[in-house]
C-alpha cells in the first residue's frame, strides 16, 4: 500500500475540491429555488428541501456566536489540511479530505455570507424530518467523521515516511 506524500496531495486536494463545489453550487440552487418557499417534501417528510440560514453550529447551538464558529473553522481547516498531506493509507486520506472539503466551505461561508465578515449564517437546505437541516458540507463531514472512526478499528502498517 502506498502512503507517500506526494501521491495524496492530489487525492486530498480534489476530493475537498469537489466537496466545496458541490456544497457551494447546491446551496446557490438552494437559494434561487427555495426562496420564499414552503418545505418541498422529497420522500414524504423523512426528507424534504427547506431553506434555512445557520448562524451557529449543529442544531442552531451557539447562534449568538458566530465569529466563535468562524475560528474553529479556520483551525479545523488548517489541521485538516496539514494532517490531510501526511503519509497514511488513501482510505484515510479521502476520509480527512472529505472532512476540509466540508470544513473550507463552512469556513467561506462564516468569511462571506450575510450578515457580514467572519458572522455569516450557513446555508442549510436538507431537512431530515424535523431532526435537523443540513448541506452537502455536514454530509461530507459527517461520512469522513464516520470513516475516520471505522478506520480506527482496522489493523494498518504504520505509514512511510
Amino acid at each position: 500500500m502506498d502512503t507517500t506524500t506526494s501521491r495524496r496531495v492530489p487525492l486530498v486536494m480534489g476530493i475537498a475540491v469537489l466537496v466545496l463545489l458541490l456544497d457551494q453550487a447546491t446551496k446557490f440552487w438552494a437559494e434561487s429555488a427555495l426562496t420564499g418557499r414552503a418545505p418541498i417534501p422529497v420522500l414524504g417528510e423523512f426528507l424534504q428541501l427547506r431553506l434555512l440560514y445557520n448562524p451557529g453550529a449543529a442544531f442552531s447551538i451557539g447562534a449568538g456566536s458566530t465569529w466563535i464558529f468562524t475560528i474553529i473553522a479556520a483551525v479545523a481547516v488548517v489541521m485538516l489540511a496539514r494532517y490531510g498531506m501526511q503519509p497514511q493509507t488513501r482510505l484515510r486520506a479521502a476520509a480527512l479530505a472529505l472532512m476540509l472539503g466540508g470544513a473550507t466551505t463552512h469556513l467561506l461561508d462564516r468569511l462571506f455570507r450575510p450578515p457580514g465578515f467572519a458572522r455569516g449564517h450557513v446555508v442549510d437546505f436538507l431537512d431530515y424530518n424535523g431532526w435537523f437541516v443540513g448541506n452537502v458540507a455536514d454530509i461530507a463531514l459527517v461520512c469522513g467523521a464516520i470513516l475516520l472512526v471505522l478506520l480506527s478499528f482496522t489493523p494498518t502498517k504504520q505509514p512511510a515516511e
